[in-house]
């Protein structure tokens, strides 16, 4: 072993702590996103003039009913035509509501599809006939590689577009308040609906730079940031804020920090501090089994651990 591999690594965070960095002691994970690459893609500040830190109150119970929309997806590679990979892939989508503290599944969709490049599904035959295919960009040499990059691409728009399909089939007997795990920008109903919230545990994409980033990371534990328009959602406009579920200090900058989306409509102070504090008391508990709870919403664990026990 070698000989910093050997030594006390708490001597280094004390020494950079020193010099006025910050230290860390895990990289969250998942918070890097599906497949997006790291980007700082500016926003602009919409409540007030500059970014600020907002303190929201104490955790308050969600109004009434509330129904929370997720999905997950699963793929690995089932064999090769020549150097071209192909891929199957399950993605699945469910809406749970509850009622009094219960959970009732009232909506869901599931999809099986197998992934490659043309020749290789045309390779495969009668091998895939009874399953649906989607075929792999090939205006580029195979690179296995890049293929698996672009199935990743793929399977994650297949779920989105999934996702959408439930939450409008919900939607349209329903008007109690949807918590959706992502962004409300994937469809212009959504980002106009007063009645949805969306949850990003994802930071790939990041809204500020400089000093401006270094606050957004810093958020304490109960306090979310000033509303943003964020860049990229031009196409369906929403607002968004930063909020902190749990403390940081001693983990990770990330640890704990949410970005929380709504209509142009739901972005006043009033609204965004209400919603805030909704949130922060559906926190899923510290004992989840699961590697993300920091950043999980008890409904949303419970639409995830649905889906994996019917996969």
């Amino acid at each position: 072993m070698s000989a910093i591999g050997l030594m006390n690594l708490e001597v280094f965070r004390r020494a950079i702590k020193a010099k006025g960095l910050t230290p860390a002691t895990l990289v969250p994970e998942a918070s890097g996103g599906r497949v997006e690459e790291a980007a700082i893609r500016p926003a602009e500040v919409v409540e007030g003039e500059s970014l600020r830190m907002i303190p929201v109150g104490p955790a308050e119970p969600w109004p009434g009913s509330l129904a929370y929309l997720d999905g997950i997806q699963k793929s690995q590679i089932i064999g090769y035509a020549g150097s071209a990979p192909l891929f199957v892939a399950e993605i699945a989508a469910a809406v749970r509501e509850r009622h009094e503290r219960r959970l009732r599944t009232v909506a869901e969709a599931r999809r099986v599809i197998v992934l490659g490049r043309p020749d290789a599904l045309t390779a495969a035959g009668t091998a895939l006939a009874t399953l649906e295919t989607f075929a792999l960009p090939a205006d580029e040499p195979p690179h296995p590689l890049r293929d698996i990059v672009n199935a990743g691409h793929a399977v994650d728009q297949a779920r989105g577009a999934l996702e959408v399909v439930v939450g409008d089939r919900y939607r349209a007997g329903s008007e109690d308040w949807l918590v959706v795990d992502g962004t409300l920008a994937v469809s212009p109903r959504w980002a106009a609906d007063g009645r949805m919230v969306a949850i990003s545990k994802s930071h790939s994409i990041l809204p500020f730079g400089g000093d401006d980033l270094g606050q957004y990371l810093r958020l304490p534990c109960g306090h979310r940031s000033s509303v943003y328009a964020p860049a990229t959602r031009s196409l369906a406009p929403v607002r968004a804020w930063g909020l902190r579920l749990w403390p940081w200090e001693g983990k990770d900058l990330l640890h704990g920090l949410v970005r929380v989306e709504v209509a142009p409509a739901n972005a006043s102070t009033e609204n965004a501090d209400a919603i805030s504090r909704w949130i922060l008391a559906d926190r899923a508990p510290v004992s989840a089994p699961d590697r993300r709870w920091d950043r999980l919403l008890y409904g949303m664990y419970s639409v995830e651990q649905y889906l994996k026990a019917r996969a």
